[in-house]
């Protein structure tokens, strides 16, 4: 590769090791093509305006995907979203108090609960909400305040007072992506301060996540991986990325076969 490359022909590079590899980092590509480092820096800044990746220290990795509101996700893919329910409902045990965050995942976790689990159950999404109801074991808490239509969730000021109260010993959060250097990631600003709260509130942390998010990072920080207690990944996550997970400090606990 020469120096003169053209911008638009490393852009082009750039996104296919991002599609093939799952990430870049700035000093290869700055070696491989021939150019400073802060030349691929600004590519990749230009890259992420565009939407087209998610910068992160060292280089970029794919954006997280996005698919709508909270009604329309959970409408993908259910049956892989309840083998993920089924492996993380186990830690939801009689007699906690367990914050369940918005996410379709989060959302198939509250349709697994046994309907008399003596649990206490505290949530800031309706839909969650609303699963929950009719299981009359559980005591439920619904955190108020505005509720942001792009999350499916309160997640605004009055909603962080209202669980800056709270304690609880499971906070079951949700993630629109999650890498083992990108940490848990989220598309909204608010709703990643909301996370980073109620994360930093609960005793230990658990995060459900579809294969879809694996190696990928939204645009708002919410926790490391070394954060987070345990990792719930459905049967097909690769074994690299169970492998740099586990070595972040997390317990990974992979889902079975989604059920045919």
């Amino acid at each position: 590769m020469t120096t003169d490359l053209l911008l638009r022909e490393r852009k082009f590079l750039i996104q296919e090791r991002l599609r093939t590899d799952g990430r870049v980092l700035a000093a290869d590509l700055a070696r491989e093509l021939g150019v400073s480092e802060d030349t691929i820096r600004r590519d990749l800044r230009e890259m992420a305006a565009a939407g087209l990746c998610e910068r992160v220290y060292g280089g970029a990795l794919p954006l997280a995907p996005m698919a709508g509101s909270l009604s329309r996700r959970a409408s993908l893919a259910p049956e892989r979203k309840a083998a993920l329910a089924r492996a993380a409902v186990g830690f939801i045990r009689p007699g906690m108090t367990v914050f369940l965050d918005a996410g379709s995942a989060n959302l198939a976790i509250a349709e697994a609960i046994e309907p008399d689990l003596p649990v206490t159950i505290v949530t800031n999404t309706p839909l969650i909400a609303a699963a929950l109801m009719d299981k009359t074991g559980v005591e439920l808490i619904l955190v108020g305040g505005p509720l942001d239509r792009a999350v499916g969730a309160a997640v605004g000021a009055r909603a962080q007072r209202d669980v800056e109260l709270l304690r609880p010993d499971l906070c079951v959060l949700g993630a629109c992506g999650a890498d083992a250097e990108g940490g848990l990631t989220a598309f909204h600003f608010e709703d990643a301060a909301f996370k980073r709260l109620i994360a930093s509130r609960s005793r230990s942390v658990l995060a459900a996540i579809t294969s879809d998010k694996l190696g990928t990072a939204a645009p708002h920080a919410v926790i490391g991986i070394d954060a987070v207690t345990t990792l719930v990944l459905e049967a097909d996550a690769p074994e690299a990325e169970i492998a740099a997970l586990g070595a972040r400090g997390a317990d990974v606990v992979v889902a079975k076969e989604p059920a045919r």
